[in-house]
C-alpha cells in the first residue's frame, strides 16, 4: 500500500503555507496526475482479498469506510479505534460534551 502525492504548484503553495490538513483533498483530486490516497489503495487490496476487514480497518485512515466489513465481534474495537459514525464525530479539542450539546454554566 502506498500514498503518492506529486509535487506541483498547489502541494508546494499548500506546504509553504503550513496548511498540510489539505493535502488530503489535493491527493483525491489528483487523481489524473497518479497521485493515490492511502485508503483508496487499502480498499483496493481488500477488494481483491489480498488484506482482510480487520487489516485494511487498522491501517485505514478513514476508519468508518471499513468498519461495516468488520465482523460483528469486532465492533467494539471499531469503535475504540475510532470509527465511530458521522453523526456521533466530535469537533476538534471538544471531547467532553457531544456535538450540539450546550455547556452548562453554575451560578455561583
Amino acid at each position: 500500500m502506498n500514498e503518492i502525492l506529486i509535487a506541483n504548484p498547489a502541494v508546494a503553495a499548500i506546504i509553504r503555507e503550513g496548511a498540510t490538513h489539505k493535502l488530503q483533498d489535493i491527493i483525491v483530486s489528483g487523481r489524473a496526475q497518479g497521485m493515490q490516497f492511502m485508503d483508496d489503495a487499502i480498499w483496493a487490496l481488500l477488494e481483491k482479498g489480498i488484506v482482510s476487514p480487520h487489516e485494511a480497518f487498522m491501517k485505514a485512515i478513514d476508519k468508518s469506510r471499513f468498519k461495516p466489513f468488520l465482523p460483528a465481534e469486532e465492533e467494539a474495537l471499531a469503535d475504540a479505534a475510532g470509527g465511530i459514525r458521522a453523526e456521533e464525530k466530535r469537533p476538534p479539542g471538544n471531547s467532553l460534551r457531544p456535538v450540539g450539546a450546550r455547556a452548562q454554566v453554575r451560578a455561583r
